[in-house]
């Protein structure tokens, strides 16, 4: 069977839950204002794609490859990306909502989050060496054998992470909040 390959191409206000993804290899798309909600997007490639203001809440996403792919402004509800294809695996996201989804066990070295809501998200035992989180809320992340080496979270709030279940080695936080590494301490910290 011979794969179709879809290049170049803008994809604008398609609603694909009403209509059907094409089976096919996508590279450097963009897709705007499209949604993929609840779709079953398995086995799919993309690479170089830009997903803008695009919604995928709970999208099934097992063995998607995604390769140099920037969402941005994206509703990411209830994803599997532990399910992704790993091979090449590279992203970042900008201003979008990854509630509930999970990243376990993922190697994703130097990935950007900037400006992301990553509430109630799955990070246990994934590799976030380098990783950017720039203002984003981590209100009930998990992070558990997580590696944390080297990633920044100096403009981020809400998130809870143990020093001594998490591999922290030189890893960037901000002052004010260091109260989300002693957090199972139970201890008042004031910064008056």
């Amino acid at each position: 069977m011979s794969t179709k390959y879809i290049v170049d191409k803008e994809f604008e206000n398609i609603d694909f839950a009403e209509k059907e993804v094409e089976a096919a290899d996508y590279e450097n798309c963009t897709f705007t204002n499209c949604n993929f909600s609840g779709t079953d997007l398995s086995g799919l490639n993309f690479e170089e794609c830009r997903f803008i203001t695009c919604d995928f809440s709970l999208s099934k996403i097992t063995n998607v490859a995604f390769r140099n792919i920037k969402f941005a402004n994206c509703k990411l509800i209830g994803l599997q990306f532990d399910e992704c294809n790993p091979f090449l695996l590279e992203f970042q996201f900008e201003g979008c909502i990854l509630n509930y989804s999970s990243f376990y066990k993922m190697r994703i070295k130097e990935t950007r989050f900037v400006k992301c809501i990553l509430q109630e998200v799955d990070f246990n035992e994934a590799d976030l060496s380098g990783a950017v989180f720039t203002k984003c809320d981590f209100s009930g992340a998990m992070f558990g054998r997580t590696n944390l080496e080297k990633a920044d979270f100096r403009t981020s709030s809400n998130f809870s992470i143990d020093p001594e279940q998490n591999r922290i080695n030189k890893t960037k936080f901000s002052y004010d909040q260091l109260s989300g590494l002693l957090e199972k301490y139970n201890i008042d910290i004031s910064f008056e």
